[in-house]
């Protein structure tokens, strides 16, 4: 009997073992499943909360741009409204002194290398002021020039020559005429040569252009 009764119980505390180590390797399951799941759910959190924060960045910049946008509408129509443009011609008229505001600026600083247009804006000058044209040079640049303005928003200078004749008088008016030309010209050197009455000028002279601004619209990942 007493034998009988250390079996049972050592089969009893064998048991009780088995169940000890069975229940121990569960808890530790659950605690190490726990602490994971707990680590991903914190992470995820936190990204989430990375999230929301560059959306109601993103929000509020968005808000300020439609809000600057409306200003800008509204200063734009009113530099253009006025019947009478900046330089005293007629907003909707054509001609030297024609067209409304907007197109002023444009004339007086385009967003385009344009060589041919510069020579036909000389040859309007020139000829306004009772000047016999006898040249017009310059190096036509257009695609040196869109690879050397991308990204650039500064005046970038375009250089020209040009030679004329006529009187003393009419060679005074061409040179006021440019000064009071809506678009900028920098006179480099004037030779003058001949008579009062009959005279030759020779100018070297620059004007500008400016490269327009573009939006880059790009797309942000939240990391």
């Amino acid at each position: 009997m007493a034998r009988v009764a250390s079996l049972t119980k050592r089969s009893l505390i064998t048991k009780a073992n088995r169940t000890m180590v069975t229940a121990t390797g569960v808890a530790a399951f659950l605690v190490v499943f726990s602490l994971v799941a707990s680590n991903t759910l914190f992470s995820q959190m936190l990204y989430q909360n990375r999230v929301i924060s560059a959306k109601r960045t993103a929000k509020n910049q968005l808000v300020s741009d439609l809000s600057a946008r409306d200003s800008l509408v509204n200063s734009y129509k009113t530099f253009v409204s006025p019947q009478t443009n900046l330089i005293g011609g007629n907003s909707d008229g054509s001609g030297a002194k024609g067209g409304d505001n907007a197109q002023l600026v444009l004339d007086a600083l385009p967003s385009q290398y344009d060589f041919p247009a510069l020579a036909t804006t000389l040859e309007k000058l020139l000829t306004s002021d009772n000047l016999q044209i006898l040249s017009i040079t310059g190096t036509d640049e257009e695609l040196s020039q869109q690879s050397a303005s991308n990204g650039s928003s500064a005046p970038i200078p375009m250089p020209f020559q040009f030679e004329v004749s006529g009187s003393y008088q009419s060679i005074q008016s061409m040179i006021a005429s440019f000064e009071s030309s809506i678009r900028p010209f920098q006179v480099q050197t004037i030779q003058l040569a001949g008579t009062e009455g009959s005279m030759t000028a020779t100018v070297s002279a620059q004007t500008f252009y400016q490269p327009g601004v573009t939006l880059n619209i790009t797309n942000k990942v939240v990391q």
